[in-house]
């Protein structure tokens, strides 16, 4: 069976709730994503056949598909996340994606937002360690061993923390990665992200582990590589901001360099918390020919495979790419105001002298 890539050259896109649907994630692969995961699916969802989550699941043949600009596109590697507290449905779940010909699981064990963890799943599963270890059994049970991943916090507070007892047990169960994002549950994205857990992990463990949690730049991601010995990273967040992180982190350990400063959340002589970092980056400066040409491709990608809700997708998505460009502000009040294509082609043309493809 195919291997995925866990190494420092592959970078990930991190399953984002709300954002990492299919043409965010075709984005990221066209700028060097080399694993996308898609948003969490419930695996209840999946059981009952909620209409949601079949959204979430939306991707391209295995072999790739080639689109009206004449441009072939590829959703594959793709990781479905799966989330739930209970074996029975867990298991049930990933049975049902492999039937549909998905090959590769991440199961959540990190989401801290209530109305996850007040279910018992999420990070709220690090303060059932024995539950966990069930749902992980027969999760791996359905995939097969090396076929599915966890992606953890450190635990669910400071006086519990399980990571390394957990992350230990997944690996000797059959576990094919873990993903820790070095936070507290109960943190949520406050504070500073403790990464010298990751390295510690990436020691013990006899799996990958890929780092997670305030990679909000390809510095950043290069450097949790270089400092804890994980075998790679997982940008979230500094996705959002520019999909073009995935290739300056290619840049970056090609030894090309790289035109944004070096941020060190983790490794800076004066660490900062995670509010202050998105005060820093928002700040960091964008360059308008590139990002224009990132809406662009952005915008033909969403009008392939969410018609309906394209504009909408990229009224939220463009406000975040710009935040640190010269006139943003007018820049976000013009486009959430958007409301047909033609305005929006006007608005690129304005601040990036650069037009969408127009379709019949």
């Amino acid at each position: 069976m195919e291997q995925l890539p866990i190494c420092p050259e592959s970078p990930w896109l991190a399953p984002l709730a709300g954002w990492s649907d299919l043409p965010f994630r075709v984005l990221c692969r066209e700028l060097g994503a080399a694993v996308c995961c898609t948003e969490m699916v419930s695996a209840k969802g999946l059981v009952y056949g909620g209409r949601n989550t079949e959204d979430l699941l939306a991707t391209t043949p295995a072999s790739g598909e080639r689109l009206e600009d004449d441009s072939f596109v590829t959703d594959h590697p793709l990781v479905v996340q799966i989330f739930g507290a209970e074996a029975e449905f867990m298991e049930q779940a990933v049975h049902i994606l492999r039937h549909r010909g998905f090959a590769w699981f991440d199961v959540n064990m990190g989401c801290s937002v209530p109305k996850v963890t007040k279910t018992g799943a999420g990070a709220a599963m690090l303060r059932d360690v024995p539950n966990a270890l069930r749902v992980a059994e027969a999760v791996i049970r359905a995939a097969g061993p090396g076929c599915i991943g966890f992606k953890l916090r450190l635990g669910w507070d400071a006086s519990h923390e399980v990571y390394r007892e957990l992350a230990r047990e997944l690996a000797s169960m059959g576990a094919g990665w873990v993903t820790l994002h070095p936070r507290h549950a109960v943190q949520g994205f406050a504070g500073v992200p403790r990464f010298e857990a990751i390295g510690e992990l990436a020691s013990e463990l006899s799996v990958p582990v890929i780092a997670s949690g305030d990679l909000f730049t390809a510095a950043d991601g290069v450097r949790v590589l270089r400092e804890t010995g994980c075998a790679s990273v997982m940008y979230a967040r500094g996705a959002l901001k520019n999909p073009a992180i995935f290739t300056r982190h290619r840049e970056l350990l090609r030894g090309e360099g790289c035109a944004e400063p070096i941020f060190e959340p983790a490794y800076g002589s004066e660490p900062v918390s995670a509010q202050d970092a998105c005060d820093i980056l928002d700040a960091m400066p964008v360059n308008p020919a590139e990002l224009g040409g990132v809406i662009r491709r952005h915008a033909q990608l969403a009008r392939r495979w969410s018609p309906h809700l394209a504009l909408l997708k990229m009224r939220t998505f463009v406000p975040r790419y710009v935040k640190s460009m010269d006139g943003a502000r007018a820049l976000r009040q013009e486009i959430v105001k958007c409301s047909d294509w033609e305005a929006l082609n006007v608005i690129l043309e304005k601040y990036f002298g650069t037009e969408l493809e127009t379709e019949e």
